[in-house]
Order: structure tokens, then sequence, then C-alpha cells
């Protein structure tokens, strides 16, 4: 079985065929994220040391750290990455055990990230392009890391699967050429928004097979770009990802935490409720009334996607016994309550009724 290595100081992860899909937390990433790209020029890290806290706390098992802030100062990526990618890496293996994805276009930010991390990191990424594969490759081999290998190459992305099968197979040869193996190669073979192209689905399920039986490579994607610009985004990753497990796929770069209920949502349900004449104590709080009204939580909490994850897991006989699953949806005890389970009685369903 193909098993592809990463670690922390203190922890392994291990994305293979036969193991639990591993998940990889997006978050930390100022890419589409203002507030974040202005606070870390800024040097306030805050959002980043709430973001792997949350996320670890959500299931996540690898940290993609990204340091692809566009300075106002300086936009000169090659100056200002490298420098922020070493703190950033600092900060976050210093907050989390978990092992990390160090994630740049930038190859000495990737470089300045190898330096820093302690354990075996994930690095992010390589493409079939000539100058990436002449520029990461090296490094990969040097620091003796797995890598993520993206399916497009020099005439960009193909929408054509053969394509794109045939440049994760050229990023794979290149590699041996290095002394590299297979099973330190992680593909992500693109997945196409749903939104635009009906089959995005269908070959994504189709490339992934190929990969796994034919180059004998694990595997990874950026989940939610299959639902990009669709509504009820959850409901399709919630669909995309067992699927996608069931087709082999073995990993995702992925947000598994279901971010908190904004304040103002709260008020306008609040009002919402109000107006209908229904009387709320006067002491109560907003976690409790954010239950009450199936608004979610004010605390980070995992998502549903994470909640499918497990659930395909179990199904797939990668959480044997179904323990990670009952752990994951275990309420906790209530005062007076046993922690092992309340009260006793047979499991098993309804009792029958005697004649």
């Amino acid at each position: 079985m193909t098993r592809t290595v990463v670690e922390s100081k203190t922890k392994t992860a291990i994305i293979g065929f036969d193991q639990p899909f591993c998940v990889i937390g997006e978050r930390i990433n100022p890419t589409g994220r203002k507030k974040l790209a202005a606070e870390l020029e800024a040097g306030d890290f805050s959002t980043v040391e709430k973001d792997a806290i949350a996320q670890v706390g959500a299931g996540a098992t690898v940290l993609d750290v990204n340091a692809g802030v566009v300075y106002n100062s300086n936009p000169n990526p090659n100056e200002t990455e490298p420098p922020l990618m070493t703190k950033m890496i600092e900060l976050v293996q210093g907050l989390v055990d978990v092992p990390l994805c160090i994630d740049s276009s930038v190859p000495g930010a990737l470089k300045a990230g190898l330096e820093a991390c302690e354990g075996r990191p994930l690095l992010n990424s390589v493409t079939g392009e000539e100058d990436r594969l002449e520029l990461v490759l090296p490094l990969v081999k040097k620091y003796n890391v797995p890598v993520v290998a993206i399916s497009n190459d020099d005439t960009g992305i193909s929408e054509d699967p053969d394509v794109r099968f045939a440049v994760a197979k050229k990023i794979v040869e290149r590699a041996a050429d290095f002394g590299i193996p297979a099973h330190d190669i992680v593909v992500d073979p693109l997945v196409m928004p749903i939104g635009a192209m009906g089959t995005a689905g269908l070959q994504v399920f189709t490339l992934v097979r190929r990969l796994r039986e034919e180059l004998g490579v694990n595997t990874t994607c950026g989940a939610s770009n299959i639902s990009f610009g669709l509504p009820n985004r959850h409901g399709i990753n919630n669909a995309f990802l067992p699927m996608a497990m069931g087709a082999g796929m073995t990993s995702a770069i992925m947000n598994p935490v279901a971010l908190p209920v904004k304040q103002s949502e709260i008020e306008a349900k609040k009002a919402e409720v109000a107006a209908t004449g229904l009387e709320l104590p006067a002491d109560i709080d907003d976690e409790t009334f954010c239950q009450l009204f199936g608004l979610g939580s004010t605390m980070p909490r995992p998502g549903k996607e994470m909640e499918a994850i497990r659930a395909a897991n179990f199904l797939t006989n990668n959480d044997p016994h179904g323990g990670e699953w009952i752990k994951f949806n275990k309420a906790p005890a209530k005062p007076g309550e046993e922690a092992a389970g309340g009260r006793g009685g047979r499991a098993g369903g309804r009792r029958r009724r005697r004649a």
C-alpha cells in the first residue's frame, strides 16, 4: 500500500489508501482574505493563532501554511514571503503539534519553510512546468520531504482529464529521475467547478482511480473548488468528499471549521423572534439562543464536511468499530448522568411489549 508520511516534532500523519482520510486545514492563507493579509503585513498574527488552534480542534491532521501576502509597502514576494513564512511556521508549530504543509509559489519561501519546520512537512507544490520542476524537485530531494504535484504544465490547466493525467505521470517520472519515490508524490488532479463544467465530478473520480491504479500515488484536492459559485456549497461538498474518497482520494486541502455565527445574524434573528411576540429570558446568552433557534454556534466547531468524512471513514473500515465516529458525535454528559451513557438499558431499538 502506498503511504505518504508527514511528521511534526511529535506526531505522524500518514496519507494512504488504507488510512483515514487526511484533512489538510486550509485557513492559514491570506489569499482572498483582506483582513488577514493586512494583519500579517502589520505583524499581527492573532488570526493565524486562532485558525491554527480551531482547525486542529475541528479534526485537521495537517495544517497548510501560506504566506502569500502582497505587501503594499513592498510588492516583491521574493523578498517578503521567505521571512514571513519562517515566522508563521515557527509560530504555528509552537501552538499545535500536527504536521505542516508548506504552501507557496515562491521557491525562496518554500526553502525558508523547510529550514524552519521541525519534522517532515509536506511541500505544496510542484507543477509540470519545466522551470518549476527544476526549482522544486531538488528541494524535495535535499530535504527528503513529500510534495503535492499539481496537474498543470506550461500549457496551463487542461479541461481534458487525459491531459491532466499525463501531466501527473510526467511529474512522477521526473521526480523518479531525482530519486524521489512515487509514495512521496501526492497528486492534485485539479477539481473544476461543477457549476461551470457538468462533468467535473465524474472527471475527478475517474482521474483519482487512474492515479491510484496506474501510478500508485496518493491524491489531494482543493475540496471547495467543486462548489464554487453555487448556493449551499456545504451540501455539494458533503456529497463530493465521500464520493471522492470512494474513488480513492486520500486527502483534501479544506476548511474543517464551521465558522462562528456572526453577531449581526444573532441580532437579526432576535429581532425576528421579538416581532412574533415571543418573549425570551432577559439573561439568555448568545450561545444558548443560537442552539435554540438552529443558528449554529458562537464558537468554532467541526464543519458538516468533517461529519461526512468521518462517516465515510467508518463506512470504509478506516475507523475500526466506529470509535472516532462515536467520539465525534457523543454529546457531553449532563449533570447527574454517568459519563458512560446516563441511563442503563439494552441497546438495539424499542423494547418489545409483553403480551
